[in-house]
């Protein structure tokens, strides 16, 4: 009985072993892997939030042939972004220092250091800060375009207006369907 289960787990890990043999290596920008010190962002390009508060990419998407991005925001106002969906992109944040309020659909959380919470695709969503300074780490699966985002945001050298920034957003694969949070 045990030489059957050795051959049939054999058998069955070396078919499933040369499947993956199958799929094509990408070779992407991280394969030598990489170092993004603090207050530093992947490739040296910043690209704060609201133009205050810095919004780092520290892994890019050319790192992981698109499949993630990782940015770190600290928060220096209590501010966040509009409610909105991801149409392509789940979304997992870390609170790293002080608090943030989250919308999940119709569900609000509190956040405090050492909190994480999974955003899944295309459900509504947004944050706040809610303490005078904050730090969060976040990963977009799979990161479609949301560095271009950040970048197109970024270059536009003032807000938005509410036209624009409907289009940006649905260029990038996001719906805003709804204002930010506030504090009162």
């Amino acid at each position: 009985m045990k030489r059957r289960k050795f051959l049939m787990t054999s058998t069955a890990l070396a078919a499933f072993g040369s499947d993956l043999m199958a799929f094509p290596s990408h070779k992407t920008e991280g394969d030598e892997g990489f170092l993004v010190k603090s207050g530093e962002a992947r490739f040296g390009k910043h690209t704060p939030f609201r133009g205050i508060n810095p919004n780092d990419l520290k892994i890019s998407s050319k790192d992981t042939d698109g499949q993630l991005s990782v940015f770190e925001y600290i928060g220096v106002e209590k501010t966040g972004p509009a409610l909105h969906v991801h149409l392509e992109q789940d979304e997992v944040f870390y609170v790293v220092e002080g608090t943030f309020r989250f919308q999940l659909g119709e569900d609000f959380y509190e956040l405090v250091a050492g909190d994480t919470i999974f955003l899944p695709r295309n459900i509504a969503h947004t944050w706040i800060q809610t303490s005078d300074r904050g730090k969060l780490v976040y990963f977009l699966q799979p990161a479609f375009k949301m560095e271009e985002f950040f970048q197109t945001m970024h270059d536009l050298g003032r807000a938005p207006t509410e036209e624009e920034a409907k289009k940006i957003s649905l260029d990038h694969g996001m719906k805003n369907v709804g204002p930010p949070l506030t504090l009162k």
